[in-house]
């Protein structure tokens, strides 16, 4: 199933679960957005941030050694952004307004993460595929310097200066 589907579906029944939620991001760990129910500017914008927040919450889950990382919730005054890992490419930020029992949406929020991820990891997998068996090379293969041409090549290294002051 296609991740905007899964997001649109997930999202209306959190909606209906939970009025306190203003809206949510599908973004990938990359930063880019994949789905969401905000304004795409807002969106755009948020999903660089929630992928910043869940590289650094995953970086402090390995520092101190107590486990995979699960979510983290910002509070603010006037609400909170839930942040949870989403398979294995994506991250889900819920934004809601003050709620009763976080717990319950933190839980809401990791299964709308698991069914979207999944989703979204099968839309990824299904690609590269298609990619694959078109002939295209994957990004990460480069091309060694003796196989381009000639005039491509530098003839001598640049010295490197110091800029003018």
């Amino acid at each position: 199933m296609n991740p905007d589907a899964v997001m649109v579906t997930e999202m209306q029944a959190l909606h209906r679960r939970w009025p306190e939620l203003t809206g949510g991001v599908l973004a990938g760990t990359d930063g880019l957005l994949i789905a969401s129910d905000l304004p795409a500017t807002d969106a755009t914008h948020l999903a660089a941030l929630v992928a910043a927040s869940f590289g650094l919450g995953q970086r402090m889950a390995d520092t101190v050694g107590r486990g995979e990382f699960h979510d983290s919730v910002l509070r603010t005054s006037t609400g909170h952004v839930i942040t949870c890992p989403a398979g294995l490419y994506a991250v889900l930020a819920l934004i809601c307004r003050p709620v009763g029992d976080l717990a319950g949406l933190r839980s809401a929020a990791r299964e709308v993460a698991r069914r979207a991820g999944a989703a979204f990891d099968a839309h990824r997998v299904g690609v590269a595929a298609v990619n694959l068996t078109q002939g295209h090379a994957p990004l990460a293969v480069r091309t060694p310097m003796a196989t381009l041409p000639a005039q491509l090549r530098r003839s001598r290294p640049t010295a490197w200066r110091r800029p003018p002051i």
